[in-house]
């Protein structure tokens, strides 16, 4: 049962922990937790850099029932753990299980009888229990199902999405024993007004987000590869798709680069599970190889532009608006920008990168890049605007005879860039 007594700890403060840490820390006492010590002494301060919080809010729920802490220790008196660490792919795109591993393991440091262990990190069907469980009673020396239960609560959290959060999204759910499934629905229904679903068990709760994300993955490896088929007939993908858009059924999905935190990286998590089963998921696999490829066809497109206005690759300033992986937002993680980045400067281009809305030092610690501070597009004989945030939207992008714009997601008026994806 769910009582204001319960006490929960939550673990990871990125996109998905610190908006949950803030709305659970609503209605119980709640402690956030974060491997990151200067993370968490941003966020102590006030400061979210990946920008989802709002000062103010964060501020009042400090002031509240909410306390932040990197030490592990801090959360010992914690019997709801609810578990948010990011889950990535490997080179070899197999999945990268180590924070779940870390965390589970930190979980199990201080794992007490009748406690409860929730995780979101989305991965394949069967891995809460077949790896993170183990891990759990391995550490805590506790018994699974007796002396603790697990839940599972898949995120959905849309980052630099205003309208859609986490009060206003239908939370999925479900528990390891039935009671627990209860006890982890009654749990999210506290803090999610748009309600829940209680899915039947863990393994279908996984399940259904990891297809959320490869149905959209493959719908936009679709279009993706029309974009490709269109460019050599030499038709705007754009106008095609306006045009089909007229029929009632047509599901208006756009090409673009696919990166992100989920769409880019869930489809190798499900398909991981299926070749271990003896299943060589081909659909899955196929769309990934698409949208995997779609920088290489956009800095070959902007070369071609290039060629076609005589203007020289070699050393040619070339400025990429944009290093998020979607408008609006300040998330950069697995962003496609980074792969059409080093596409072009293979081709020998001098490339600039601009995204006021990113954590440019973390953009440096991980990708050693080092993005502008500012910009004035005259100085470029070429312009990708590859991520639309409304700021550049405001700017005046226009193509001329002596220069290329690129327009990657097709925002900009027809007569205003001289191709778009």
């Amino acid at each position: 049962m769910i009582t204001q007594e319960n006490k929960i700890a939550i673990l990871g403060l990125g996109y998905v922990g610190l908006p949950l840490a803030i709305e659970f820390s609503r209605v119980f006492e709640t402690i956030g937790y974060d491997i990151d010590e200067e993370k968490v002494k941003n966020l102590q301060k006030g400061r979210d850099t990946t920008r989802s919080i709002q000062t103010d809010e964060l501020v009042r729920a400090l002031s509240k029932n909410l306390s932040l802490t990197n030490e592990n220790s801090a959360t010992a008196d914690c019997n709801i753990y609810i578990i948010t660490v990011p889950t990535d792919i490997n080179e070899d795109k197999t999945p990268n299980l180590s924070p779940l591993i870390r965390a589970s393991q930190m979980v199990g440091e201080v794992l007490k009888e009748g406690d409860l262990v929730i995780y979101e990190s989305t991965t394949y069907p069967g891995c809460t229990e077949e790896v993170c469980v183990p891990v759990l009673e391995g550490t805590s020396g506790l018994v699974f199902n007796e002396d603790f239960t697990i839940g599972y609560s898949p995120e959905r959290i849309n980052p630099g999405d205003r309208k859609r959060n986490l009060k206003n999204i239908i939370k999925v759910t479900a528990g390891s024993t039935p009671a627990t499934a209860e006890r982890v629905d009654e749990l999210y229904n506290q803090i999610v007004h748009a309600g829940t679903f209680k899915a039947s068990s863990i393994k279908v709760a996984e399940a259904s987000k990891a297809i959320e994300n490869a149905q959209r993955d493959l719908n936009i490896s679709f279009v993706n590869e029309l974009a490709i088929i269109f460019d050599k007939l030499d038709i705007d993908t754009s106008e095609v798709l306006e045009a089909a858009q007229t029929k009632w059924n047509f599901l208006p999905f756009k090409p673009g680069l696919v990166g992100g935190h989920c769409i880019g990286v869930d489809p190798y998590y499900l398909a991981h599970k299926a070749q271990a089963l003896g299943h060589h998921p081909q659909v899955i696999l196929s769309g990934r190889k698409i949208n995997d490829n779609m920088a290489l066809f956009v800095a070959s497109n902007v070369v071609k532009l290039m060629s076609q206005k005589a203007i020289p690759v070699k050393k040619c300033n070339i400025l990429i608006m944009g290093f998020a992986f979607k408008e609006n937002s300040s998330d950069f993680r697995n962003t496609k920008i980074w792969d059409l980045y080093k596409e072009l400067i293979d081709f020998g281009a001098a490339v600039n990168v601009y995204d006021p809305l990113v954590d440019d030092q973390r953009v440096k610690k991980q990708y050693s890049l080092d993005l502008i501070k500012e910009c004035s597009i005259s100085d470029y004989q070429v312009v990708i605007l590859a991520v639309p945030h409304d700021a550049f939207l405001k700017m005046n992008i226009q193509t001329t005879p002596n220069s290329v714009v690129y327009d990657l997601k097709g925002v900009l008026p027809k007569s205003h860039s001289d191709k778009r994806l």
